[in-house]
């Protein structure tokens, strides 16, 4: 029976659709719910993650580390994660979260820079934490070239490479040339990040995992980034069904979706036309909120503005451009 290894996110990626706002109580009850469900992987920080707490891509109402603290006090089983985006955390900010208690890293860079991610894959592996290489956008490569960033993080000594489709842009014949071609090149398991923009979250995953992944981000209520992430509790469903191992629990995840994390959400995880223009346009899943603000402040249709974020190819860092780009439009 095949092993899948379902990373929550929810505590992650969740955090852009909370406007970074999640509180010690809710973290301690959804890593406590996830713990128990038997999740191995529990990812927590920022949305942009550890140290994005900025006027460019918003402020955290409870600082990062005080919630990993409280994270790190309810796990007992899982390994308790956190995103580092070169340029927006640092080696330093890392070295605080291990000592709290985080265990995996994922360093996550633009699809073309992964480069920039080798000083800190090293000195995670040099300092015992598990490490993964996390491909944004990676929509915007050809399958080959993807294959030579992945080998970048692999020769740095990534334990897998995470391919991201931060837009929710990918049909599944462009996740399965992405993921076949990371399969047949490099010699370390592959994951998958899906944004459901497009209503393709849940089915990219189970091509992605047809392809030979082993890891597939998921969040509790698809709570995250855009129109949000695959639903863990259906992803779980589905490969139970499908006679896949792992290791956790559907009815607990189910009941922790529902009466612990549906509650606070700030509105349902919906597609709604906006968010689905970012999956139309190619344009990165947390630009959803920075849009709606320039859109209200110069008096735009905020599906224009992704449009034109989309022909110019911005990327995720370039947040604080969305205002001089709806500017730029009312000329």
């Amino acid at each position: 029976m095949r092993k899948i290894k379902i990373v929550d996110t929810t505590l992650r990626d969740g955090s852009h659709a909370m406007g970074h706002s999640f509180s010690i109580d809710q973290v301690e009850k959804i890593v406590e719910g996830l713990d128990k469900a038997g999740c191995e992987i529990i990812e927590l920080s920022h949305g942009d993650g550890i140290a994005g707490s900025s006027c460019n891509y918003g402020f955290i109402k409870t600082d990062e580390m005080t919630l990993l603290k409280a994270a790190a006090a309810k796990i007992h089983n899982a390994k308790l994660t956190v995103l580092l985006i070169p340029g927006i955390g640092t080696i330093d900010d890392l070295l605080i979260a291990q000592e709290i208690g985080a265990k995996v890293v994922r360093v996550a860079t633009h699809v073309t820079e992964a480069d920039i991610a080798i000083q800190h894959i090293k000195y995670a592996k040099q300092t015992g934490m598990m490490a993964v290489g996390f491909l944004m956008m990676a929509h915007m490569s050809a399958p080959l070239d993807i294959v030579e960033q992945a080998k970048v993080m692999v020769d740095a000594g990534a334990d897998y490479i995470n391919l991201a489709d931060s837009a929710g842009y990918m049909m599944p014949d462009d996740v399965r040339a992405r993921i076949s071609a990371l399969k047949a090149s490099i010699d370390v398991p592959i994951g998958f990040h899906a944004h459901n923009n497009l209503s393709m979250a849940v089915a990219n995953s189970l091509v992605a995992i047809d392809e030979g992944a082993d890891y597939i981000d998921a969040t509790c209520r698809g709570l995250g980034a855009g129109a949000g992430n695959a639903q863990h509790e259906v992803l779980l469903a589905i490969l139970n069904r499908q006679g896949c191992e792992t290791g956790e629990d559907l009815y607990s995840v189910m009941d922790l979706a529902q009466e612990i994390v549906e509650p606070i959400m700030h509105r349902p995880q919906t597609i709604n036309s906006a968010s689905m223009m970012l999956g139309y346009a190619g344009v990165y899943s947390s630009f959803l909120l920075h849009t709606y603000r320039a859109a209200e402040k110069y008096g735009l249709n905020p599906r224009n503005i992704l449009v034109e974020l989309g022909k110019r190819k911005m990327v995720g860092g370039q947040e604080d451009m969305i205002l001089d780009v709806a500017y730029q439009m009312t000329k």
